[in-house]
């Protein structure tokens, strides 16, 4: 069993300059030991955390002994999302508009510098995972072997903005912020096909509803009661917030990450959509051929890399092996 560690930071400067006292970074350790085995990053999505294995295990068919992302063989690190409150209450975020993905990237940096490791085997994460994986190798383009970001990309679409705006005014307007909110998004990260697939228009008999909206409603509920408004407002904020050429050379940046890159879509991804990403594969391939697009077929949408393990799998296998 591998237990919550935390690292604090004081006066820790964010991108905006505004210098927040205390940062805590929470994290778990699976595998071998820091130090003895090559270092995999995991970064978790919006309501993910650092339990990445194990019965509540948000990757758990991905992560473990003898898996994909062999323990016996990896050292796999999972940071906490400064206030996502993971089995700590009080370590909430209350600005949550002074921070970026490029401060959260940073903040995964000094970490691993604490435990004085200079180079990563991997960085994988889905969704605002993989957008952290992206500023990270932006700010140390040299530092990562495999970058792995999984449906995701390095800069916010406006259909992404627009959605985080609509999460925003939710959470901020409803009288059930967090249980209205996680039933919007998860139309979001679903598809028609993938809902009518699962309900086929099915009554919910008993109460007159229809199965759908009972499933929407269980999400809603389920989310409430594990999750924190600050830390769902940060989350969904952080989102909008990623772009690799902020305030940077756009040629410059992909031409300086030395990494191998990975980029995996879903083909019906509504949230980060698989044309974006192959855009920027495409914009990649211009200045470097050590990169590489996947794409995973579903019709479960922005989930599927929480659902379509075999592929996922047989995506990295010839990665971690």
């Amino acid at each position: 069993m591998s237990y919550i560690q935390k690292i604090v930071f004081e006066d820790f400067q964010l991108q905006n300059g505004v210098l927040q006292s205390k940062v805590i970074l929470s994290y778990q350790l699976f595998g071998q030991s820091i130090g003895t085995a090559p270092l995999v990053l995991v970064n978790h999505a919006l309501t993910g955390n650092s339990q990445v294995i194990g019965e509540n295990g948000w990757w758990e068919s991905l992560i473990g002994e003898q898996k994909t992302i062999n323990t016996n063989k990896y050292t796999v690190l999972v940071f906490n999302i400064p206030g996502n409150g993971y089995q700590d209450e009080n370590n909430l975020i209350e600005n949550y508009q002074d921070f970026t993905t490029y401060d959260i990237a940073n903040l995964f940096w000094k970490g691993i510098d604490s435990f004085k490791v200079n180079q990563v085997f991997a960085v994988i994460g889905g969704s605002l995972g993989g957008a952290i994986a992206w500023e990270m190798a932006a700010i140390r383009p040299k530092a990562i072997a495999n970058l792995i970001p999984v449906a995701t990309n390095w800069k916010a679409s406006d259909w992404l903005i627009g959605n985080v705006l609509i999460q925003d005014l939710i959470l901020n307007n409803s009288k059930n912020p967090i249980h209205d909110a996680r039933i919007h998004a998860m139309l979001l990260y679903r598809t028609p096909e993938s809902l009518q697939d699962k309900f086929n228009t099915k009554l919910q008999s008993a109460e007159g509803l229809f199965q759908v909206e009972s499933w929407l409603l269980h999400h809603g509920e389920k989310l409430q009661n594990r999750f924190q408004l600050s830390a769902y407002k940060l989350m969904n904020h952080l989102l909008k917030t990623t772009d690799i050429f902020r305030n940077r050379n756009q040629s410059e940046v992909i031409k300086n990450i030395t990494s191998n890159i990975h980029l995996v879509s879903v083909d019906n991804d509504y949230f980060f959509t698989a044309n974006e990403i192959k855009t920027a594969f495409q914009e990649i391939k211009n200045y470097k051929n050590n990169a590489f697009y996947h794409e995973i077929k579903s019709i479960h949408g922005h989930d599927a890399f929480l659902i379509e393990f075999e592929q996922l799998n047989n995506i990295l296998k010839p990665i971690f092996n």
